[in-house]
């Protein structure tokens, strides 16, 4: 039998390739996993860092002064940025009742005599009490330490003083990441793990069972053109997912993409074909859902939370960062944020490309040899 053409076989893996498109998008629930489903965490973690770089403590304020003073001070309180006052709250025992179940950082007490001007003195005067749980004890130094500031600026005004030692604030002309960015470049992390591992692994098996991969294998079919095709089609896929995170970063949380698009999108498949690779692996070894299911998890849960997907890596004990900066998706992850947010180029992450050169030819090596039809 003659050999056929790599133009008949290129055409083969065409085929495949809009057979594994098609099944893709008439499969709903592979459309949620993949498209709604990254969708739906960045609203969350977005919303959760967007605004994390403005600091606010929930409060109660309990006033019991008749003072000028005191009244202007609960009216800025309210207007204030960083306090989040409750309003309903017009009793100590009601703002413990909250403290007790975190749903208030602190209270600030006001006494009788706050504000008052006091015999021989020519200005207000008093001491606010900040009452605050053993749990937020954070929270209530931090507090304290903004309304010192507050009444150290109203001091000033009041009364003439002398200050030796001070301190100032520099701002550097650079800018750093926000925690928004770590979240967004994680998550492009998680959307890679959802497409390239959980995706084979859950079409391959259930192929097997239906015995149409038994079948694939009785026709000149090659493993590496079944492999190819369904790299092409995941790429199309993750194109129209990527898409839709950018879009929603970019126009509702403002992210500012300060890399290269080309080598960003370049990158962003790169990591694609490497993660999938993974996916082929598990996928085609396992013969059912029983047995490809533990075995993902085993490798999916460790790369999620030790890679930088959820929280920063510099979080970590400096050990676990070592062993974690191994992991497939961790070289992706720093690569997207060095690219995206920090503008740098493929020069400047040579590390990350090869790390990832060297498991994708590891992965596929091992997704190759341990292949079953069924």
């Amino acid at each position: 039998m003659n050999k056929p053409s790599l133009r008949k076989q290129l055409y083969t893996v065409g085929v495949f390739v809009r057979i594994n498109s098609r099944r893709f998008f008439r499969d709903r629930l592979a459309l949620f996993f993949t498209v709604i489903f990254p969708l739906i965490f960045l609203f969350v973690f977005g919303s959760l860092n967007s605004g994390s770089g403005n600091v606010s403590f929930n409060v109660a304020i309990i006033n019991h002064s008749d003072s000028t003073f005191a009244s202007d001070f609960v009216k800025q309180s309210k207007d204030s940025k960083i306090l989040k006052v409750d309003d309903t709250i017009t009793s100590l025992d009601a703002a413990k009742d909250k403290m007790g179940r975190s749903e208030l950082d602190a209270t600030i007490v006001l006494p009788s005599n706050f504000g008052d001007i006091q015999p021989g003195q020519a200005y207000p005067s008093g001491q606010a009490e900040i009452i605050y749980t053993q749990n937020n004890q954070a929270s209530a130094s931090a507090l304290t330490s903004v309304l010192n500031a507050q009444f150290s600026a109203v001091n000033s005004k009041l009364v003439t003083t002398v200050t030796p030692f001070t301190v100032k604030g520099t701002q550097l002309n650079e800018n750093s990441l926000s925690a928004f960015d770590y979240t967004f470049a994680g998550l492009l992390g998680f959307s890679l793990i959802g497409m390239g591992i959980f995706g084979p692994v859950n079409v391959f098996p259930e192929l097997k069972k239906m015995g149409i991969l038994r079948r694939l294998s009785t026709t000149p079919l090659r493993v590496w053109q079944y492999f190819l095709s369904t790299v092409i089609a995941q790429a199309a896929i993750g194109i129209v997912s990527f898409t839709a995170l950018f879009v929603v970063a970019i126009f509702v949380f403002h992210l500012d993409i300060v890399g290269n698009w080309l080598e960003l999108i370049v990158f962003l498949l790169l990591g694609m074909v490497t993660i999938l690779g993974i996916g082929l692996a598990l996928g085609g070894w396992a013969k059912n859902e029983r047995q490809a299911a533990p075995l993902s998890n085993i490798i999916v849960f460790p790369m999620m939370f030790l890679s930088g997907t959820f929280f920063p890596r510099y979080l970590m004990p400096d050990w676990l960062q070592h062993v974690s900066a191994f992991l497939p998706l961790t070289p992706i992850i720093d690569g997207i944020r060095l690219i995206a947010t920090e503008g740098k180029n493929f020069i400047d992450i040579l590390p990350q490309i090869g790390l990832i050169g060297a498991w994708l030819v590891v992965i596929y090596i091992i997704a190759f040899r341990v292949f079953r039809w069924e």
